[in-house]
C-alpha cells in the first residue's frame, strides 16, 4: 500500500511506554533490572521476582519513591503540569503475565498533564506536539509462546514504567517519527529511562485514523500495539492509514480495534477489538495512599534537569557552526553528546568540532546502526577522537583513511597512531614521491590532458581519481591538486 490520495488526511496519536531507570519496581524491593553483565538472552526466568510480582494474597504494595521523582523529571522536561496530589488506580483484567488480575496504574488523576514538545521536520518547519497527560503505572511480564502452552516470566512484572499519552495532533508518519525520536533523545538525556528500544524498555502504541481533508469529527482508530522501532512506527503507520482508506472506499467500515505490526510482511493484523476505558472497571487502588507531592520538591527537581537535547541542539548550531541535521544527529543520542563533549574538552584542533561532528554523525553512527551496539559497548574513546581528529586536520590521513581506523579501533581499542601504522594509512604528501605518480597518469590519458588544457578544466577531478587510484588512495588530495594543476597548465 503506497502513500495516500491528497484528499485524505492521517489523523495519530501516540501513547510511548518508558521504563524508569530504578534499581526495583514499581512497588516491591524485587530487583527492576538484569544483573551487571547478564544479556537478555542469559536472562535467569522469574528471578527478579517476589510475592508481590506473582499476586500472592495479602501482599501489599509500597511506592517507590525515585519513580516518582523520574517519573516527575520527565514531565517537566515535557512541559508539563505535575499534580500535587495524584491518585493510583486498579486497571483491572486478567492475562497471565499480570497474575494478581489487574495493573496498578493511574486513571483520572494522572501525575502530570497539559505538556508539549516541539519536532522539526525533513523540510525544515517545526511543529508542536501536545501531550495530553503522563501517568505512572506497572509493567506486565512475559509470555513465552510454545507449541502448545506458553510459559510466563515474571521478570518484568511490577517494573515502574511512565505512559506518555500526546493528543491526536500528527499528521503524518514522518511527524510520528519525529515525535517518537525527540521524545526518546528526552528521557534518555535526563536519565529517566534508557531508551533499549530491542529490548521494550521504550515502546509506542500508534493510534491512526483517517479522514477526508478539511473534515473535523475524527474517524475510527485503530491501535497498533507495541512498535519498538522509528523505522517500523512509520511504516507501520504509513501501512495501516492506507488499509484504512482502501477500505473506506470500497464500501467497508474500519472497526475499532488493537492490531499487530509484522515487520517482515510490512502489514498490521488484528490483535483483538479494542475494549474502551470503562471496560477496564478503574477504581482507586485501596492498598495505596494518594501520591501528595510538595512544591519545593517540584521546584527542587526542575534545578536538578540537566540541558534538555532541543537546548543542546541550538547550543551546537550557535557555538560550534554546525548544521541544524548534524546538532540532530547529536542531540539525538545521549552517547554521541556525551563523547563529542568530552572529546572537545581535550582537542587540541581549533574548529576541530565540525569534523568530529562528522565522524560521529557518519561512520560512528554507522557502525552502532550496523553493530547494533551503543557506542558506549565499542572500545572508541574521546581520547581516539581527539587524535582522529588532530592526524585528519593535519593530513596526515585521508578522511577515507580515518572510517578505516573508526572500524578497527571500534574492536580493538588500539591507539590511533597504532592502527595508522599497521594498516599503512599514512598520506603520502612529499612532492617528490608524488611527481611520478602525477607523470605516469598524465602519460597515459594524453586525450584528457589536450582536453583540460582546451578549457575543459572539470577534468581535474579524473586526474585526482586516477592518481588516488595508483597510490591506492594514499596520495594526499590537496598537495595532488596542487601538483596536477602545476602540471597540467605548462
Amino acid at each position: 500500500m503506497g502513500n495516500l490520495d491528497s484528499s485524505w488526511e492521517m489523523v495519530i496519536g501516540l501513547e510511548v511506554h518508558a521504563q524508569l531507570s530504578t534499581a526495583s519496581k514499581a512497588f516491591s524491593t524485587a530487583k527492576a533490572r538484569l544483573s551487571d553483565g547478564e544479556s537478555v538472552a542469559e536472562e535467569r526466568v522469574n528471578f527478579n521476582t517476589n510475592m508481590i510480582c506473582a499476586g500472592h494474597p495479602g501482599t501489599l504494595p509500597s511506592l517507590n519513591k525515585k519513580a516518582v521523582e523520574l517519573a516527575i523529571r520527565a514531565g517537566l522536561s515535557t512541559g508539563c503540569d505535575i499534580r500535587l496530589k495524584s491518585v493510583f488506580a486498579r486497571k483491572n483484567y486478567f492475562y497471565p503475565d499480570l497474575p494478581k488480575g489487574y495493573q496498578i496504574s493511574q486513571f483520572d488523576m494522572p501525575l502530570c498533564e497539559n505538556g508539549a514538545i516541539n519536532i522539526e521536520l525533513s523540510d525544515g518547519k517545526t511543529k508542536r506536539i501536545e501531550i495530553e497527560r503522563i501517568h505512572m503505572e506497572e509493567d506486565a511480564g512475559k509470555n513465552v509462546h510454545m507449541s502448545g502452552f506458553s510459559l510466563v516470566n515474571l521478570n518484568r512484572a511490577g517494573v515502574p514504567l511512565i505512559e506518555i499519552v500526546s493528543r491526536p495532533d500528527m499528521r503524518s508518519a514522518e511527524e510520528a517519527g519525529a515525535y517518537l525520536r525527540e521524545l526518546h533523545s528526552i528521557v534518555t538525556a535526563i536519565d529517566v529511562c534508557d531508551g533499549n528500544m530491542q529490548e521494550g524498555n521504550f515502546r509506542c502504541d500508534a493510534n491512526v485514523s483517517v479522514r477526508k481533508k478539511g473534515d473535523s469529527q475524527l474517524g475510527t482508530r485503530t491501535e497498533i500495539k507495541n512498535v519498538n522501532s522509528f523505522r517500523f512506527v512509520e511504516k507501520a503507520i504509513e501501512y495501516e492509514a492506507a488499509r484504512q482508506v482502501a477500505l473506506i472506499e470500497s464500501g467497508g467500515k474500519v472497526v475499532q480495534e488493537t492490531r499487530l505490526y509484522d515487520s517482515a510482511k510490512n502489514v498490521t493484523q488484528p490483535m483483538r477489538s479494542k475494549e474502551e476505558a470503562h471496560d477496564y472497571r478503574y477504581f482507586p487502588d485501596p492498598d495505596l495512599l494518594p501520591l501528595v507531592i510538595e512544591q519545593s520538591q517540584i521546584d527542587a527537581i526542575q534545578a536538578s534537569l540537566p540541558e534538555l537535547p532541543r537546548e543542546k541542539k541550538i547550543r551546537y548550531q550557535n557555538e560550534f557552526g554546525l548544521s541544524s541535521y548534524d546538532a540532530m544527529v547529536l542531540t539525538q543520542s545521549q552517547d554521541l553528546s556525551q563523547i563529542f563533549e568530552s572529546t572537545l574538552a581535550i582537542l587540541t584542533v581549533k574548529k576541530g568540532a565540525k569534523t568530529l561532528s562528522n565522524f560521529l554523525s557518519g561512520e560512528i553512527s554507522r557502525l552502532m546502526n550496523e553493530k547494533d551496539q551503543k557506542l558506549s559497548e565499542s572500545k572508541i574513546n574521546s581520547t581516539h577522537l581527539a587524535r582522529l581528529v588532530e592526524v585528519v586536520s593535519e593530513n596526515v590521513i585521508s578522511s577515507t583513511g580515518a572510517k578505516k581506523v573508526l572500524s578497527v579501533i571500534w574492536e580493538t581499542g588500539q591507539s590511533v597512531d597504532e592502527v595508522i601504522e599497521s594498516e599503512g594509512l599514512k598520506q603520502v604528501s612529499d612532492m617528490s614521491a608524488l611527481e611520478p605518480l602525477v607523470e605516469e597518469v598524465l602519460a597515459n590519458n594524453p586525450n584528457q590532458v589536450q582536453q583540460f588544457r582546451d578549457g575543459k578544466e572539470k577534468l581535474l577531478g579524473f586526474f585526482v581519481g586516477q592518481v588516488m587510484k595508483v597510490s591506492q588512495g594514499k596520495a594526499n588530495p590537496e598537495r595532488l591538486k596542487e601538483l596536477l594543476i602545476s602540471k597540467l597548465k605548462k
